[in-house]
């Protein structure tokens, strides 16, 4: 009976801590922690830990909820002809319900404990979020490079999401579930031990610190991943506007257009001449309002384009149903440039988190990119459309962009892979916010490392059973599906 009894008060110490954990008072802090010294951030981020133990990372204890609800709301404001599409793509595998699932995660996120260490997150740190893009020197980097989703908040919550979807891919291709942990362990420990170096540079040192291709060559696992990112790099370097004009242009009447590829890209449907003026005429207005978010010297270049052509693009899973323009620009007659225009919605976090300090959401995505990515695209800017009022940011398509396809990876590739996410996301958030602070709450031993595994293990389980939920409503015709 009194063993009884000691193991019920241990378990009621442990919900008594998440409980105080959950509910506690999570006070804004600023971004960047450049008050006091910092052995004293470090010291901070170690007493962090009575507040919010490690052990309290692998807590995935969550109550049941309307997954089709949910996801329903997710779709508010979304352009109605292409849900079917992303629920499609969602219902494809447990991966691909994953990516397009982020509202739900943030949802499930917001009933766990969490910490109070608050750094800008990218808000949606799947694996298939990171990848290559060039800096304006042209250098070929690795990092994140979708931030939709980007706002203040918990340090962990972008670590859970990141971890779940190893696992999630991993079980993709069938490993066991032993590797699914040490994935998940390599990627934390990277993600430990890099914030731990971030705390002890200069803070230029980090700002300018950039995870390069050659740097990711050269320390790869073997001469077989060297030679598959190699590849990737390669590919990477020859996708340019010059590149994309080549398949993604037509000529038509002795003008060149962006090929129409539906239901992916097509034309907006005009009617009219008085309908294509308001259009054409709203459109120049958005991209004059757009150039004014550039910096001068960057104004000047752009003003040597000319806009040529528009049409509707339909992007990945999260962002299915979203507002997405291809614009084209030529300056000279012959020289392309290929801008995205894309619409910036509120985050998913924002239910659950302090809102934006930004009125403009494209200008909180534009933002978040320049403070989380090591390099930025130099046409990016934003913009609100005077036609509907809804915010868009722009970016230059596909400028040496590059991803890893992670459905044929070993598990060699799959843990190497686990490294690189780990070391970006580190830099990251060392980039955006202290890594001191950071760096002492997740201390020296694999405490959090294994929390973390526990936790995405759990959440991969349950990601599957809400596949399950998706899959059984579009059978019984509750959610129509496109299969592309």
């Amino acid at each position: 009976m009194a063993a009884i009894n000691r193991q019920s008060s241990s378990e009621q110490a442990v919900n008594e801590t998440i409980y105080a954990s959950k509910h506690a008072e999570v006070l804004p802090q600023p971004l960047f922690q450049g008050s006091g010294l910092r052995a004293a951030r470090f010291h901070a981020g170690k007493a962090a830990r009575r507040r919010f133990p490690r052990s309290c990372l692998a807590h995935c204890e969550l109550p049941s909820r309307d997954v089709i609800a949910l996801l329903d709301a997710s779709n508010e404001g979304r352009l109605a002809e292409l849900i079917p599409i992303r629920y499609g793509r969602m219902a494809a595998n447990p991966f691909g319900f994953y990516r397009g699932a982020a509202a739900l995660m943030a949802f499930d996120l917001a009933q766990l404990p969490r910490s109070d260490i608050m750094v800008q997150l990218t808000g949606d740190a799947h694996l298939a979020n990171f990848g290559l893009f060039a800096s304006p020197e042209r250098r070929v980097l690795f990092g994140p490079n979708d931030f939709d989703e980007t706002l203040a908040g918990p340090f962990e919550w972008d670590v859970r999401r990141l971890a779940t979807s190893f696992v999630v891919a991993a079980r993709e291709r069938g490993f066991s579930s032993s590797v699914q942990k040490d994935v998940v362990r390599r990627c934390c420990s990277t993600f430990r031990h890099r914030m731990d170096a971030f705390r002890k540079m200069d803070v230029l040192d980090v700002w300018y610190y950039q995870l390069t291709a050659d740097s990711m060559l050269a320390t790869a696992d073997s001469s077989k991943e060297r030679r598959m990112e190699r590849a990737v790099v390669t590919r990477a370097r020859t996708r340019t506007s010059h590149t994309e004009i080549g398949h993604a242009t037509t000529m038509i009447d002795g003008h060149l257009r962006i090929r129409d590829e539906p239901p992916l890209v097509y034309h907006y449907p005009i009617s009219n001449r008085r309908e294509a003026a308001l259009f054409d005429t709203t459109v120049r207005h958005f991209i004059a309002d757009f150039r004014d978010t550039l910096p001068d010297e960057r104004r000047a270049l752009f003003d040597r384009y000319e806009l040529v052509d528009v049409a509707i693009r339909v992007v990945g899973v999260g962002s299915v149903g979203t507002r997405c323009w291809l614009a084209l620009f030529m300056a000279d007659g012959k020289y392309p440039l290929f801008l995205q225009i894309k619409e910036a919605r509120a985050s998913v976090l924002e239910r659950y988190l302090p809102p934006s300090r930004y009125a403009n959401h494209g200008q909180r995505v534009a933002t978040g990119q320049r403070l989380l990515q090591s390099a930025s695209d130099i046409f990016l800017g934003w913009s609100t459309s005077q036609l509907n009022g809804i915010d868009f940011y722009v970016r230059q398509l596909r400028d040496m962009k590059g991803s890893f396809n992670v459905s044929v990876f070993d598990e060699q590739d799959l843990s190497e892979y686990a490294t690189l996410c780990g070391k970006a996301l580190a830099h990251a958030m060392a980039k955006a916010g202290d890594p001191a602070l950071i760096a002492g709450y997740l201390g020296s031993s694999e405490a959090f490392d294994e929390g973390i595994a526990r936790f995405a293990v759990a959440y991969a389980d349950r990601n599957e059973r809400d596949w399950q939920v998706l899959k059984s409503a579009i059978k019984a015709g509750r959610i129509r599906a496109m299969h592309e």
